[in-house]
């Protein structure tokens, strides 16, 4: 990118104050925005789309070839052959048919994955947090140098986050040290809150969970948190239990993708999926400017998911799981360091955000949607994307490539809500409405980051305020360390509305 177009890019405020001159790591400000996407496309990743589309197709083919045989044969018979005339071998020629054609539609044919219903927690009052309250605590910490304060007002000013998140008080405390049982009692709260939720609704019994996948990026504890799990719910013996940890935001998707694979090696079974956050642990009490970002936009929250593949849940399940696409970009140094877990010169600990990490997420949401294209688009925006792809190989066509319409492939978009600034990029990039960038920014400025968690919040804003229809299709993006982005589709089974007992929005549904 050009120098001038960079220079658009920066925040006029901090160049007007001179902090670059002043601090080179508050260059952490001046960040790159996404790449074009209209510059540059790989094809592979269009190779890779199609890949699956192919891979998934042997289904789809063989399964109208079976049957339009087998109809076939049924049409040559006659209502006589159905009568006394129709020996013993004809029938057992007849139900040994039927039986093939059964087996083929239960056995090789995927099952599909249904989403019951999920619950989102909405913390306990007494932990919200004004952006003002926050720079008050955290002078009054001690912890904090002025530049160290001004750089965290500064950035809470233009975060997009508003006046009612959840932060626990503790973590301002003079003298404050991270501990396990801080930890535990957070994660505790947040867990058996969103779970306790999901069971309530769809009245599972804990002991007909089979399959537990948590995932909390920082806080990795011994027992894990889905022992925990397990142990306060007393589920199964035979339960298959995981735990994903260090895997930042994208990782709900992840445990997503996990449960469907079990799901498959143990159909009709119930999954229960739990993604969170623990805030006291990321939180980060130096004064590198790198490493404060993190605590301007973490927020508490947590989701939990019950899902299934039994065929008889498709009537009572809210969606569908339809596409899953995950993108790794963790061979570049750039982008395995973007997002880092480490310790300053004082040997305090937090995670470090890269000045890069805005352009290094663009490249790995590029690849991703790149991917995702050929499963999801119709076939007049393929034709037109590849059109302009062979016109644009002339090197000296200045004309730019075609960048499909994605708003004709889904009604519904859950984009990770991680900053303003991203939320703006991402829409400038895939030309997407206001209305298509709703449910991120209103769960920003309620909510903040709640990291893996945020999609959900997303999606239930959209069921609070009844947009949800049947057949809608909702595209959930998530991104984070590695660096990662994936993506989730899900089509609506039926129109939803939000249990006004249990939606973390009901009670600021009036003012959205």
């Amino acid at each position: 990118m050009a120098a001038s177009d960079e220079t658009e890019l920066l925040s006029t405020e901090i160049v007007n104050r001179g902090i670059i001159e002043d601090s080179p790591t508050f260059s952490i400000r001046v960040r790159r925005g996404l790449p074009d996407f209209l510059s540059s496309v790989n094809l592979k990743y269009v190779r890779l789309g199609y890949g699956y589309l192919l891979s998934h197709g042997f289904y789809f083919v063989t399964a109208p070839v079976l049957v339009v045989v087998f109809g076939a044969a049924i049409g040559k018979l006659t209502w006589e052959d159905f009568g006394l005339r129709l020996d013993l071998a004809n029938a057992f020629l007849l139900v040994g048919l039927s039986c093939l054609v059964l087996y083929v539609h239960l056995h090789l044919t995927p099952r599909s994955t249904y989403l019951l219903d999920f619950a989102c927690f909405r913390p306990p009052d007494h932990l919200k947090i004004t952006k003002e309250e926050y720079i008050e605590l955290a002078r009054k910490s001690g912890k904090f140098n002025t530049k160290s304060i001004e750089f965290q007002q500064m950035v809470l000013k233009s975060s997009g986050i508003g006046d009612e998140t959840y932060l626990p008080r503790i973590i301002f405390q003079p003298g404050y040290k991270i501990t396990l049982r801080d930890g535990r009692e957070e994660a505790s709260m947040l867990i058996f809150g969103a779970v306790d939720d999901i069971l309530a609704t769809t009245r599972i019994r804990p002991k007909d969970i089979k399959i537990l996948i948590v995932n909390c990026g920082v806080l990795n504890t011994t027992p894990s948190l889905s022992a925990m799990v397990i142990n306060h719910y007393k589920l199964s013996h035979n339960v298959q239990s995981f735990n994903l940890g260090g895997m930042g935001c994208a990782a709900g998707i992840i445990a997503i993708d996990l449960a469907k694979d079990l799901l498959s090696a143990y159909p009709g079974s119930y999954a229960l999926v739990v993604s969170t956050e623990v805030v006291s642990f990321t939180w980060y009490n130096g004064n590198d400017l790198d490493m404060l970002l993190p605590n301007c936009f973490f927020r508490m929250g947590a989701a939990a998911m019950l899902l299934s593949n039994h065929r008889l849940d498709w009537w009572r399940a809210k969606y569908e799981l339809k596409q899953l696409v995950r993108t790794h970009k963790g061979m570049d140094n750039k982008s395995f360091k973007s997002i880092y877990m480490k310790e300053d010169a004082e040997g305090k600990q937090g995670l470090s955000v890269s000045q890069d990490v805005i352009e290094v997420g663009g490249h790995a949401l590029k690849a991703n949607i790149t991917t995702l294209g050929p499963l999801v688009l119709p076939v007049s925006e393929q034709f037109h994307f590849f059109k302009s792809l062979l016109f644009n190989k002339n090197k000296n066509s200045k004309s730019k490539p075609y960048i499909p319409n994605y708003k004709l492939a889904f009604e519904h978009f859950c984009i990770l809500a991680t900053s303003k600034k991203v939320l703006n990029e991402i829409q400038k990039n895939l030309e997407l409405t206001q209305e298509c960038m709703e449910a991120s920014r209103k769960t920003l400025e309620r909510f903040g980051n709640t990291s893996s968690s945020s999609v959900w919040y997303e999606l239930a804003y959209l069921e609070a305020n009844a947009r949800i229809k049947r057949g809608d299709r909702i595209l959930q993006i998530g991104y984070g360390s590695g660096f990662k982005c994936n993506s989730v589709v899900w089509k609506a089974l039926r129109s939803v509305k939000g249990n006004p007992g249990k939606s973390p929005w009901v009670l600021s549904k009036n003012s959205t």
